[in-house]
């Protein structure tokens, strides 16, 4: 599980890099991925002090608590303190509007899901899902019940990342989902969803999220596509776009052999190496490669024959029997 102070680096260093920010806000939401809910909360740091703040109005099924919840002892051991380091926690608004807070410095006004939708000015545009979603923008996606919406997270790409039970990532939309909204901080003309949009190659490799371990949807696919055309094992499995230990084990071997920080985390870096060594791949032609093969049994005609279906190929002088 990464740290508050791991991903507030990240988000700092895409932002200085020039990244695209729809792009920084989805994998800046990838990354919080196992963090906690609590109700209210709006990204402050897990600590039982502030999980206290939040308790007394939380509906009694969701109430929150730790094991230092009445005390003010040590939170080690807690999976929410990953190496003695803190960790943030939201609920389903709460999570939208930090991320669009960290990376555009936009608040998305709204003290609950359906304060946010019925603010016009927070809404570039607005569809059903059922109408279809603009593909290549950042949503924000709201579960809508008679005139309420009980429920909102992120979707980009046909993929979801929300605050329920904590933070969890989708392969795929889920069939909740009613209607949708691109905040009004989103730069850029919103593609009209009723048309085709297609993912184009330049704007695909763009927006690819960040990759790591745990992850499950169809660019863990690619990759794992990728690293077995580069000759590396990945068991029975093979391309399952399930992020598993054999793929880890195959993306350090390639971080590290490539001269990469081997941290098993596929990002910028490393898929402009995969890039690089798959156009190399690809740019490979028989010719330029050798081979050493032999072939008992046969006399020198036999040989010829067999040499003859292979340009290039060559017979040993004295390999074979005249």
């Amino acid at each position: 599980m990464n740290t508050a102070a791991f991903v507030d680096q990240q988000i700092a260093a895409w932002k200085a890099e020039g990244k695209d920010l729809q792009w920084t806000a989805w994998n800046a939401a990838l990354l919080c991925v196992g963090w906690p809910y609590v109700f209210g909360a709006r990204g402050e740091y897990c600590t039982p002090a502030n999980r206290r703040r939040y308790y007394r109005d939380a509906h009694q099924t969701i109430k929150t608590k730790c094991k230092n919840f009445e005390g003010t002892g040590s939170c080690s051991g807690c999976k929410w303190f990953p190496n003695g380091q803190r960790v943030r926690f939201f609920d389903c608004r709460g999570f939208t509007y930090w991320v669009l807070l960290t990376v555009y410095g936009w608040k998305l006004m709204g003290t609950g899901a359906t304060s946010q939708w019925n603010n016009a000015d927070n809404w570039k545009a607005k569809g059903t899902v059922a109408d279809g979603l603009p593909a290549d923008t950042l949503v924000c996606l709201f579960v809508k019940k008679g005139k309420t919406m009980e429920h909102t997270g992120f979707g980009f790409n046909n993929e979801t990342v929300e605050c329920s039970n904590g933070v969890q990532h989708f392969t795929s939309r889920n069939k909740k989902w009613t209607d949708w909204g691109v905040p009004a901080c989103i730069d850029g003309t919103v593609p009209d969803p009723s048309e085709d949009q297609g993912i184009g190659e330049p704007a695909y490799i763009d927006k690819r999220p960040l990759l790591q371990r745990g992850n499950k949807n169809k660019y863990v696919k690619l990759l794992q596509e990728t690293l077995i055309s580069l000759g590396y094992n990945l068991g029975i499995c093979g391309a399952d776009g399930d992020f598993g230990t054999m793929t880890l084990d195959a993306v350090l071997r390639f971080q590290r052999e490539h001269g990469l920080k081997a941290d098993g985390i596929v990002g910028p870096d490393t898929y402009a190496a995969l890039d690089e060594a798959a156009a190399g791949k690809k740019t490979e032609t028989p010719s330029e490669k050798t081979y050493s093969v032999i072939i008992r049994g046969l006399d020198y005609t036999q040989a010829s024959a067999v040499a003859n279906n292979y340009p290039g190929a060559e017979i040993v002088e004295g390999s074979v029997a005249k």
